[in-house]
């Protein structure tokens, strides 16, 4: 096999944010991308089951692990803005704001992997993936090719892409369109702005942008910190609900039954309809942060209540518990049905 061997049944635990998993029956890792399409290739045809592992940010694996092959991808190589699905996420951001190319200024702080950005269009604080990716190139598994796909074929929406739930795609590299006169993208996310003193769409040199994403980012418990539980984390672990507008009224009506009319609903524009606080609702259903699960081993982060968190000794089934009674909760208070943001690896809601 092209790719280096380092062991059989290896604990995923080490390889995830949530620092959760159990084995992998094997694990290889692919260190160029010749490597990564090679070992993706000979795995499909020996009809393995697989799993691509990046930056482990938005997995939960069953505790169980994964009952086949776990490909790392570490490749790190990086042509202009042309940059491999291994390399770093922030690591990668902090090189453009260095070289004053604005764009990416606004994803500072994320954890994973440059080829997990463009699945799941990963935005925050105003800004998403769509909007600064080019293309990509992928090993297409049914055709056991390498193709180019643009921006425009990925089918883009939030938190969503045609890559997401399907494994016949592996993303090898991303290309960025920056732009290069040191300032950031238009600010558009009204926390953002006061955290710099700007009007919204005021632009700022990119490094001023970075370091207040990551102060607030910090704040929530949303950068990854060996010494700080609350960081344990998969990021947000739903995603903001987006409610149709034909059924908008019925839901704000349900939710000013219980909170009450005078209570202002945070919600958002969105392409199907209109996006509401996945955060605010599971608040206003009783769960504050530090809510605990099972044992105290798993809780809702002490800062930011869209944050599932380890606590230092939990196992995956205390996550799933914690899961399952928020978005219930949720969902038998309000009507509106949480939907989890990570990939669940052999384990369900």
């Amino acid at each position: 096999m092209s790719a280096v061997e380092t062991s059989t049944q290896e604990a995923l635990r080490g390889y995830t944010t949530l620092r959760l998993g159990g084995p992998a029956r094997r694990f290889v890792v692919a260190g160029t991308t010749a490597e990564l399409v090679s070992v993706v290739r000979e795995l499909d045809a020996a009809g393995e089951p697989v799993l691509l592992l990046g930056g482990g940010s938005n997995l939960v694996v069953a505790d169980a692990g994964f009952p086949g092959t776990v490909v790392r991808i570490a490749t790190t190589e990086r042509d202009g803005w042309d940059v491999a699905a291994g390399r770093d996420w922030d690591g990668f951001v902090a090189e453009t704001v260095a070289a004053g190319h604005g764009g990416l200024e606004c994803l500072s702080g994320i954890p994973g992997s440059v080829g997990a950005t463009p699945i799941q269009n990963v935005g925050a604080y105003g800004c998403e993936i769509s909007e600064v990716l080019h293309s990509i190139r992928l090993y297409d598994r049914r055709a056991g090719e390498v193709r180019t796909l643009t921006a425009a074929e990925l089918g883009f929406g939030y938190r969503t892409s045609v890559l997401k739930g399907t494994d016949t795609g592996v993303v090898l590299s991303v290309r960025f369109a920056l732009h290069d006169d040191g300032l950031s993208a238009p600010i558009r996310y009204a926390e953002l702005a006061r955290t710099l003193g700007v009007e919204i769409g005021a632009r700022v040199p990119v490094a001023e942008a970075r370091e207040a994403v990551l102060r607030l980012r910090r704040g929530k418990g949303m950068v990854l910190d060996a010494a700080d539980h609350d960081t344990w984390s998969a990021g947000s672990f739903f995603t903001n609900p987006v409610v149709p507008d034909g059924e908008l009224a019925d839901v704000l009506a349900r939710i000013a039954d219980v909170v009450g009319e005078d209570v202002p609903v945070p919600r958002y524009p969105a392409r199907d309809g209109v996006k509401l606080s996945a955060a605010w609702l599971i608040e206003r259903a009783g769960f504050a942060k530090g809510h605990q699960g099972p044992g105290g081993r798993v809780s809702l982060s002490t800062k930011h209540t869209l944050a599932l968190t380890n606590r230092g000794s939990a196992t995956t089934a205390d996550l799933l518990a914690l899961a399952r009674e928020v978005r219930d909760g949720v969902l038998a208070r309000f009507g509106v049905r949480l939907v989890p943001e990570p990939l669940l690896v052999n384990c369900a809601l």
